[in-house]
């Protein structure tokens, strides 16, 4: 299924038969690229081919940039909320998401105990300082602990609390500026506060596993929140004559809004409904994908919690969803078919949305000067057939000997 890292020459050229940047499509495709990043982009036969180019030819693909998963909990075995107890490292995460054409994301951890979250977080704030062949790990997302139990999914309710500033700021400097995005009940005790604090620290107070109202969710967003986490999952169900989280965050345009893409979790017409009502660069797609990604059937963790896979859907030993087996290489053609935007907004939600949101200025985009962060998709398959991280192929469906 994988293959090794695979260094090519300084300047190589990718032939394709489009490309989404994606802000516009481009027909029969060259993509150079020099080193670990793009120095041109343009129709084929616009380029030389001088001596020294290496021509990489994928007849039969597309190209579009590398996705960028800001909400997942894990794959190929890999759960990020326990990685304290089996001292395990990231690479089996990061061989799965680069042979689904993902080339950055945020491993996210659920509510633990205060303990237990610092030494999670100083782990993985450890990880995203290393480079992996594969998938590069380029913060954190914490989904708790100051969250509503009332609507806590598959969550610990032990772990779940008020909020206290002092554990804050310890779980803060424990990721040593790693730390991206926090999920929060904003109607929790001190929310304001923990915003305020969040954005001081360049950190995104994201809204979600809450029963927030309107006053609420307008006194949250005025503090800096700019986020809502799984937008329908875990907060209440859109209502004709109340008016909370789930409402306000599809009609208030200073929101991003997170949507899990599996086909299960979210209703298509939501995801239609959801992509009508919020500008396009405001839409972020999101695996919220756990260890059992990547893997056959059988039994996993979130956290603490123990979940079952099979035939794709995830849940706890009680029956309740507790996130995805499924990748962005699905998502983004699901997210096609039921919103039915232009390819191009769509790649958009995957792409350069969630790069933007959490400060990837280089990533995200097919364009000269940002990384080499590209997926080849075969056309006839929607498959990944390579997927180039900052100019290195990390995963290449062709290669002989892949497992």
């Amino acid at each position: 299924m994988f293959s090794d890292e695979r260094k090519l020459k300084d300047r190589v050229l990718y032939v394709v038969d489009s490309c989404l940047t994606p802000f516009e499509e481009i027909r029969h495709t060259g993509i150079l690229c020099e080193g670990s990043h793009i120095l041109a982009i343009g129709g084929a036969s616009a380029f030389n081919h001088d001596p020294g180019l290496e021509v990489v030819d994928l007849k039969g693909c597309y190209a579009i940039p590398a996705f960028v998963d800001t909400h997942i909990h894990g794959s190929g075995g890999f759960d990020s909320s326990t990685v304290d107890e089996h001292n395990e490292d990231m690479s089996s995460m990061s061989k799965v998401l680069a042979s689904h054409g993902v080339t950055a994301f945020l491993p996210t951890i659920v509510s633990n105990e205060h303990k237990s979250l610092l030494n999670v977080i100083d782990l993985l704030a450890c990880m995203c300082e290393k480079e992996y062949c594969g998938a590069q790990p380029v913060g954190i997302h914490s989904e708790g602990p100051f969250i509503n139990a009332h609507k806590r999914g598959a969550q610990n309710r032990e772990y779940i609390r008020q909020i206290d500033l002092g554990e804050a700021k310890e779980l803060i400097a424990a990721a040593k500026g790693k730390l991206k995005i926090m999920t929060l009940a904003p109607e929790i005790k001190n929310a304001t506060s923990l915003i305020e604090l969040l954005c001081e620290n360049n950190i995104i107070a994201s809204m979600g596993h809450s029963l927030a109202d309107e006053e609420t969710f307008v006194r949250a967003v005025d503090a800096g929140a700019s986020r809502c986490t799984h937008l329908f999952n875990g907060m209440p169900a859109l209502h004709q004559r109340s008016v909370g989280l789930t409402a306000m965050a599809l009609v208030d345009n200073r929101i991003d809004v997170e949507l899990i893409l599996d086909g299960a979790l979210i209703h298509p017409r939501m995801i239609e409904l959801a992509c009508r009502a919020k500008p396009k660069n405001r839409i972020i797609g999101v695996s919220d994908a756990v260890a059992g990604a990547g893997m056959s059937d059988g039994n996993y963790h979130l956290g603490e919690c123990e979940i079952h896979v099979e035939k794709g859907k995830v849940t706890t030993m009680d029956g309740v969803l507790a996130g995805t087996t499924q990748t962005l290489e699905e998502g983004w053609q699901h997210l096609a078919r039921a919103s039915h935007m232009p390819l191009t907004d769509a790649a958009a939600c995957l792409t350069v949305n969630p790069a933007r949101s959490i400060g990837l200025t280089k990533q995200g985009e097919l364009k000269p000067g940002f990384f080499a962060d590209i997926a080849f998709f075969d056309t006839g398959t929607n498959n990944v057939r390579m997927t180039v991280s900052k100019g290195t192929v990390v995963y290449d469906a062709t290669a002989k000997g892949k497992e």
